[in-house]
């Protein structure tokens, strides 16, 4: 934790093509190393594939594919008199948009031999569906925070 002050949020700056913040932040997520041209060619790519499987708006089914898999609970540990308890606690709303972006490209780096740009496109439209990993791992932590539940008044 910071000794000094609270370290200050630079604003995103909305993507030029979409004019949307959340198209920006998965392009400064998919960024490695600085190469911001890449991370974009992907996910444009990607957008424009989930444009060519049938959907008119790719804007609309990315947003609600990310809104599907963001988290409301979680489990952080608390530890009391010796013991450690997982203690459910409600996600902030930036960080289920942070988790769910990370979540969704975690898995599509994880399907190999497929290219990057589809294998982001085949996530959104699994997660658009209620389907896939992602879903899976946001089902797997509100399952993890339902069973212990009763650890909720360590909360604090």
């Amino acid at each position: 934790m910071a000794r000094r002050r609270r370290a200050q949020r630079r604003k995103t700056l909305p993507d030029p093509r979409y004019r949307s913040l959340l198209v920006a932040t998965v392009i400064n997520s998919l960024m490695e190393r600085g190469k911001r041209s890449v991370a974009e060619r992907i996910v444009y790519d990607a957008l424009e594939q989930i444009r060519a499987a049938g959907n008119e708006d790719p804007l609309a089914v990315f947003t609600q594919a990310i809104d599907n898999v963001k988290p409301r609970l979680e489990v952080k540990s608390r530890r009391v008199g010796g013991a450690t308890y997982q203690v459910p606690v409600e996600v902030a709303p930036d960080r289920q948009v942070s988790l769910a972006l990370r979540w969704i490209i975690d898995y599509s780096m994880g399907r190999k031999g497929v290219p990057m740009n589809r294998a982001l496109a085949l996530e959104v439209l699994e997660a658009f569906k209620n389907q896939g990993n992602a879903i899976k791992k946001r089902d797997d932590t509100h399952k993890m925070a339902q069973a212990n539940k009763a650890f909720a008044h360590y909360r604090w």
